[in-house]
């Protein structure tokens, strides 16, 4: 049993050290997916969260330390304390549509965060870092599927906050500080396939939660953002990848840069596309049950299409997706409602 679980007068010799890595919003959606995988991995995961939209029961395999990454001090007081190999940066405002109407917020919490982390890490002389970027980088792409090298024009101040702090990433590099990993990823979706953890924001706005919680009755009906895009449909078209892929990247992020590997800028997707109607489809085969639909207008800052090309994730990292199907992502995230 690690130090950190130890009762209060377990008579043991001391444990051996376990690599710790300071964890950005480990109580989040992806960051605790992040936690269970380094654990599993042979790494102690230390969630530093504030907790505005992370949850207390979420950290599980390691422990929590509370605080805002605006605090620079306090998060090199918490990477030396737990004497941290690395760190992975989950911690951000992630809502475009919010971003448009109060892009001050998101400069803050996305741009100067990574900063104050950047800051942190060079005090505390920690060396590594894997950064949760986003496909909002693109913006509305001029081919699909979308390489890391297509043209970087984000349609939301979340997009340009992410893209913001990219940059932030290699400017520190260039002056000494840590070395990074940037994984932009598209869709993030499913859950824990043990149901040990599920996707539980505050205020949710990602579909297939949504879709899942009108299908079982909690909402009257899904909200569907624009039907006149010019696709087969007329909705949306995203690439979903599993949250437990995404936390899998992270991991081998992480082990390419103690190793000695180079920055790396990545896209994680699947490289398949599924339009809006498609996961409403996949939700009422998952439960059985209508998912009522009422049509709204497209909300600024949605590019009609968004599918990765994941090639350079899988040939310098080894990623391959375990759970490519929509139908298995849609599973996972019902059977984790259930449980939470």
């Amino acid at each position: 049993m690690r130090e950190w679980m130890r009762a209060p007068g377990h008579a043991a010799g001391p444990a051996p050290q376990v690599p710790a890595v300071l964890v950005t919003g480990g109580a989040g959606f992806v960051g605790s997916h992040a936690c269970k995988a380094l654990a599993a991995a042979g790494f102690l995961p230390v969630a530093y969260d504030d907790l505005s939209n992370g949850s207390r029961c979420a950290v599980r395999w390691g422990p929590l330390e509370v605080g805002d990454v605006a605090d620079h001090r306090q998060l090199a007081t918490v990477l030396a304390r737990h004497r941290a190999v690395a760190a992975m940066h989950f911690a951000a405002r992630i809502e475009a549509a919010e971003s448009l109407r109060d892009p001050a917020v998101y400069l803050a919490a996305n741009a100067d965060g990574t900063w104050q982390l950047l800051r942190a890490m060079r005090q505390a002389g920690v060396r590594h870092l894997v950064f949760s970027s986003s496909a909002a980088v693109y913006g509305a792409p001029a081919m699909l599927p979308v390489p890391e090298a297509h043209a970087l024009r984000p349609l939301s101040p979340y997009g340009g906050s992410k893209l913001l702090a990219e940059r932030m990433l290699a400017e520190s590099a260039a002056i000494g500080g840590p070395r990074w990993v940037a994984l932009r990823y598209f869709n993030a979706a499913g859950a824990d396939p043990d149901a040990e953890l599920a996707e539980n924001h505050r205020l949710e706005t990602h579909l297939i939660p949504l879709a899942l919680r009108v299908a079982l009755g909690h909402r009257p009906y899904l909200e569907v953002h624009g039907i006149d895009y010019a696709t087969p449909d007329g909705t949306c078209i995203r690439d979903y990848v599993h949250v437990s892929d995404l936390a899998d990247a992270h991991v081998l992020a992480l082990r390419r840069l103690l190793a000695g590997g180079e920055p790396l800028v990545a896209n994680l997707g699947t490289g398949r596309g599924a339009s809006v109607l498609a996961v409403v489809d996949a939700v009422r085969a998952a439960t059985g049950r209508p998912v009522p639909l009422r049509a709204r207008g497209r909300r600024p800052g949605d590019p009609p299409r968004l599918v990765a090309d994941a090639r350079l994730a899988r040939d310098a990292l080894g990623w391959r997706p375990h759970f490519p199907e929509l139908a298995d992502m849609v599973r996972h995230a019902l059977s984790a409602m259930r449980c939470i």
